[in-house]
């Protein structure tokens, strides 16, 4: 349901019960059963948060101190456990938890949806024209999804989830960048605090603060979703991995992809969601904030922080679509 279906494959014969579970997993969702794809996100946004937090403490620290402060990722690491022990690297945790429930809950939903949609009236109905190369394919791939397609619609589901991943990662962010092991000394108390001083002090605009870099970053969402069928017909067609193996596996990859073609944006976006909001506002545009990356470090500065969110994306990406998978088959 998630993913277009492989052919089967000669040289990898499988028990035909296990073809027709796969099957029912990675088609897409003929309507009425696109709640299925917003439950199973829910799954998806714990088990993702639970392995990827800590990764993703370093990499903000990384991507908004200076070079003095950090020497690299393992200091930053060493640095925070020892001056604020092991719920230094938790910090800013209840955000994302929840946020990450929501936000793949809509992202996988509205990822089985535009699947729906776009195969039934895009793609379908091109393939049916006599001049397409599709024409020439067997049924059963002709009516499936193609890659493209699912690029396509991932992007769409990036865009949609940014409305409620721009608040949650703006809170997340402020709270990671707290660096006083005293939390009387801290600006935010908490996720709560946070979000209360930002409205009272700046609007709903400013708890929205960096929407439309969180709508870039997500545009990267293409490569994601494009490669993650991609892989995930190689694997089926090229090994015998099991079905879950084969969600880890190409769940941990496409997002190594995501992450290559979209970490700079990313840094410039975690410099605007760091900026003051009040009259000592450094960056009024995406390009000022672009601009300050590379004047304070390079094009290295682009890539700063980019080893633990690499080591981070595969393990916490791989079990996020292991775990949605896995309730996507339950469900079907």
């Amino acid at each position: 349901m998630s993913v277009s279906s492989v052919k089967d494959v000669t040289s990898l014969p499988k028990p035909a019960a296990s073809i027709q579970q796969n099957e029912a997993v990675r088609e897409p969702s003929k309507g009425g059963g696109n709640y299925k794809g917003f439950v199973a996100g829910v799954f998806s946004g714990i088990a993702k948060l639970s392995v990827g937090h800590p990764f993703d403490t370093i990499k903000v620290r990384l991507q908004t101190s200076s070079k003095t402060q950090f020497s690299g990722p393992i200091d930053c690491v060493l640095q925070t456990l020892r001056k604020e022990g092991v719920n230094g690297i938790y910090k800013g945790a209840t955000p994302p938890l929840l946020g990450w429930m929501c936000m793949d809950s809509v992202m996988l939903g509205s990822l089985t949806l535009y699947r729906r949609l776009l195969n039934e009236h895009v793609f379908q109905p091109l393939r049916a024209r006599p001049s397409h190369p599709a024409v020439y394919l067997p049924d059963a791939e002709r009516k499936k999804l193609p890659a493209v397609g699912h690029g396509i619609a991932g992007m769409f589901a990036g865009w949609t989830v940014s409305l409620i991943a721009a608040p949650v990662e703006h809170v997340k962010a402020r709270l990671q960048i707290q660096y006083a092991s005293d939390k009387t000394k801290r600006l935010y108390s908490g996720p709560v605090d946070c979000t209360r001083k930002l409205l009272k002090g700046h609007g709903v605009v400013g708890l929205w603060h960096g929407l439309s870099a969180t709508l870039l970053f997500r545009t990267f969402f293409f490569c994601w979703w494009g490669s993650y069928d991609v892989l995930t017909r190689q694997l089926q067609e090229r090994t015998n991995l099991s079905t879950p193996a084969v969600n880890f596996w190409a769940g941990g990859l496409s997002a190594q992809v995501f992450w290559i073609t979209s970490y700079p944006s990313d840094v410039v976006k975690q410099r605007i969601m760091t900026d003051p909001l009040g009259p000592e506002r450094k960056y009024a545009r995406w390009r000022d904030a672009a601009k300050s990356v590379y004047r304070d470090g390079g094009w290295k500065g682009y890539w700063r922080g980019f080893v633990p969110c690499f080591l981070r994306a595969f393990p916490a990406n791989a079990m996020a679509l292991v775990a949605f998978e896995g309730v996507m088959r339950a469900l079907n």
